[in-house]
């Protein structure tokens, strides 16, 4: 209100019926109405609110929420630790978890779809789907079942069927082997209960009338993924990442943001550990004609314009994808109309048309080439083509562009892909033609496209010498002196003057440190770091047949001992060893130079987390002479590898000790024992599988080893030879007293000392005592030769005593000792 029109004074209140706002006084009469809206038992209905599209079926209680997130405190923490197995065998280490699982069951009967759509209790659902028995996920999938489409496009709601769908899998897979769970007596009068199998085909009818708008959805297009990965999953895989381009497979039923979000979850199984897992996964018939009606009825639904859209949406792409894999593996895709044949442009039918045709180069094509998102849709075309079609894409849109195509930050994953498909003719074409750029591609970092064309050449056994060469030449390496740093060269993807350039500059750096503080100094890349690249180029042509290889092995060899060393000590190079050691190709004199150059020097490469595993394969792969070989050399170093957090377990296969006091024995042993190979896993987790911890306290009963049965062998020969050689009075056998060795040796092998045959020996010496003492005439030899015998014998006790105390001495020191009990009192 303006100022002057303001007046003075104390604000007078407005009374209640002031206050009420003025209500039209008119009524109508009752015939007004009639000819109005009707007769005048009609009632006009009220305008009905609009849904709430976050909670379509409503909102949870907050005290039924705040009962969950306790529920999901307790599963989060069963889930990181293990049950706890209680001594009596008769009760089930699990009651406990089953009661409570139960009652949270109990407490979730009917508020299934307000729980899923709920963003707090959404992710609690998933976590109890994990550790859901087959009967109650039959009946979750039941109680989802009539709105699934709704809860597909569902923020939240769309995460609970993805995990739903994916974990479905393992009782699908037991139901079609005829394992059904018995239906509780409290519930069979609710009626029959559709098995998980029918559940699943309910819901793809469900879903497919609104099939090609839920692909773009994005939201519902990740529960579509994993529908298809459960109705093919003999064609479909996960872990398939062939046709994914760089770091992303298109199987890959999250995105980025929701992979994030889960990880911060924590770990997400089962929380009773004795539950029936590793079931095989079987497909059922039924599924593969729901697979296939899904791809026929998307065929009928999209056309041509439509099926090329897709290919660029961000959210539709992976699910045509799958979609083409699908045609491919049912062998649909070589028909005219099919979604290959969209996506390619019509290029199927016009081949059925005429088979000598040529097609004229589409834009459309040669886009997907360049963008980040379709070029995944075009390498599963690239692979997926019939080999007809596959040809003409090669001429059309390859033949004659590899110099820019090759060089290109996106096309040059779809020219990688093309290149494992060439025929001879088609490879030695490309080898030309990308002869002119090899420089280019090394320094863009594109070699992608040289190791493809290396695993071609290797595979078809042809043009190998000139993928070789053409390598060779890409890091500027074409004298013989240059080709002694091609390994280190290739590892950090640089040419030679450039690596020459970076390998002085660091040697500048090492004479002349900065004067800027430390902390001030901004963490940069190092240029001589391994990159994975690099390392795989090497692998690859190190499985070529000999002596296509021989250009790398020679680089190898011309390297320093501590160059090798610590290349064997970082986690991308050290693979470059595992190739050498284990292919087929690398011939066996190279692999023996390999394993005599680490001589002398294996304590170094050992002691490291890395290196210990890259010396177990050089011990996995030498012979009886090598293996004396390196372990003499560590004799000296015996005692450093017991201290070593690594070498230690690398001593252990080594049985020094035994080495140094029977070397027949050794040998005998080394030629029965079967040492472990490790694992060829991820380098982040290198260790070998030989590699187990020693038992903490003599009490307990050793893991199977290499050295174990050896000391239990010696300490038994000891013991016996120790009572056959003693030459003073002999303890009664209850009477004498048992230390930790003997309870070592018992617990391991029982009784297997022959006690009868000791018994018989004091009876025998007793009676040769006896005659003895009668007859005074005795031969001075036979008194010389039975005195010879027991000194025999009891330097075989201390030299067997020996061994087993050397043993004990290079066991790990960081082993503990039995725990004293305490007594009752």
């Amino acid at each position: 209100m303006p100022r002057e029109n303001r007046k003075r004074g104390k604000k007078h209140k407005k009374s209640k019926e002031e206050a009420e706002p003025q209500q039209d006084s008119y009524v109508p009469d009752f015939e007004e109405q009639e000819d109005a809206a009707g007769p005048s038992w009609i009632v006009p209905a009220r305008d009905a609110p609009a849904a709430d599209l976050n909670a379509p079926f409503g909102y949870v209680d907050a005290e039924v929420k705040a009962y969950f997130r306790t529920v999901d405190v307790q599963i989060r923490e069963w889930q990181e630790t293990k049950p706890e197995v209680e001594a009596d065998e008769d009760v089930d280490p699990n009651e406990d978890r089953r009661l409570f699982f139960v009652a949270a069951l109990t407490e979730m009967s009917g508020k299934e779809k307000q729980l899923a759509t709920d963003p707090d209790c959404s992710t609690i659902l998933e976590r109890m789907v994990y550790s859901m028995d087959d009967f109650v996920r039959r009946v979750f999938m039941d109680r989802l079942s009539g709105s699934f489409e709704q809860l597909s496009k569902h923020r939240f709601a769309s995460h609970v069927c993805q995990t739903l769908l994916t974990v479905a899998s393992e009782t699908v897979a037991r139901e079609s082997k005829g394992i059904l769970p018995p239906t509780p007596e409290e519930q069979e009068d609710e009626g029959e209960l559709r098995t998980l199998t029918q559940l699943v085909l309910d819901a793809c009818e469900e879903l497919l009338p609104s099939l090609s708008s839920l692909i773009m959805d994005p939201f519902a297009s990740h529960v579509i993924r994993a529908l298809l990965l459960l109705l093919a999953s003999d064609v479909l895989s996960i872990e398939d990442t062939a046709n994914s381009g760089p770091g992303k497979s298109a199987f890959a039923l999250r995105s980025k943001k929701s992979a994030a979000y889960k990880a911060r979850q924590g770990s997400m199984k089962s929380v009773f550990e004795n539950g029936e897992q590793g079931q095989g996964k079987r497909t059922p018939k039924e599924f593969r004609k729901a697979a296939f009606s899904i791809v026929s009825t998307l065929r009928e639904q999209l056309g041509g314009n439509e099926v090329r859209a897709l290919a660029a949406n961000q959210v539709a792409s992976p699910v045509l994808q799958m979609l083409l894999e699908l045609e491919a593996a049912y062998e649909i895709a070589d028909t005219p109309g099919s979604l290959m044949d969209h996506a390619l442009v019509g290029m199927v039918t016009a081949i059925h048309e005429n088979p000598d045709t040529e097609v004229p180069e589409s834009d459309y094509l040669m886009t997907l080439l360049r963008d980040p998102t379709a070029s995944h849709l075009l390498e599963t075309l690239v692979r997926r083509s019939p080999d007809r079609v596959f040809d003409i894409m090669w001429r059309t849109y390859f033949a004659g562009k590899l110099a820019k195509l090759a060089v290109h930050p996106v096309a040059n994953f779809v020219v990688a892909k093309a290149f494992e498909r060439l025929s001879a003719e088609q490879l030695d074409a490309a080898v030309e033609e990308v002869k002119g750029v090899a420089g280019k591609i090394v320094k863009n970092s594109r070699t992608g496209v040289l190791r493809a064309l290396v695993d071609r050449a290797g595979a078809i056994q042809s043009g190998i010498q000139d993928v070789v060469e053409l390598v060779v030449a890409a890091f500027e390496l074409e004298s013989e002196d240059a080709k002694a740093l091609l390994v280190p060269c290739i590892l950090r993807l640089k040419p030679l003057p450039d690596y020459q350039k970076v390998v002085e500059l660091a040697s500048r750096e090492e004479k002349e440190p900065s004067e800027e503080p430390r902390h001030k100094r901004r963490k940069t890349e190092d240029p001589l770091e391994p990159k994975v690249p690099g390392a795989v180029l090497l692998q690859s042509m190190l499985r070529l047949p000999s002596p296509h290889n021989d250009v790398v092995l020679h680089s190898l060899q011309a390297m320093s001992l501590d160059d090798l060393i610590q290349m064997a000590h970082h986690s991308t190079s050290s693979r470059v060893f595992d190739v050498a050691l284990e292919s087929e190709t690398v011939p066996k004199t190279a692999k023996r130079k390999f394993v005599l150059t680490f001589i002398g020097h294996y304590h170094v490469l050992v002691d490291d987390r890395i290196g210990s595993r890259v010396g177990d394969r050089c011990w996995a792969s030498a012979d009886p002479y090598l293996k004396e070989k390196i372990a003499r050399s560590l004799i000296p170093h015996e005692h450093a590898l017991a201290g070593s957090f690594y070498g230690k377990f690398f001593a252990r296969n080594l049985n020094l000790h035994v080495l140094q006091r029977d070397p027949e024995r050794w040998k005998s042993m080394q030629a029965t024992a079967k040492q472990p190979v490790p694992a060829s896993g991820s380098a982040s987790n290198p260790t070998a599988a030989s590699r187990q911890p020693q038992p903490k306290s003599l009490g307990q009963k050793p893991e199977p080893g290499a050295d174990v049965p050896a000391v239990t062998a010696t300490a038994q020969k000891t013991d016996a030879d120790a009572d056959r050689g003693g030459g003073g009075k002999r303890k009664a056998k209850g009477s004498r007293p048992q230390d930790e060795i003997d309870a070592l040796f018992d617990a391991t092998l029982g009784k297997k000392v022959k006690k009868a045959e000791l018994a018989s020996v004091d009876k025998i010496k007793g009676k040769e005592d006896v005659e003895s003492k009668s007859k005074s005439k005795t031969k001075d030899g036979e008194k010389k030769s039975k005195k010879r015998k027991d000194e025999e014998e009891g330097a075989a006790a201390d030299k067997d005593l020996s061994d087993v105390l050397g043993a004990i001495r290079s066991a790990p020191k960081d082993d503990k000792g039995p725990k004293k009990r305490k007594r009752a009192h």
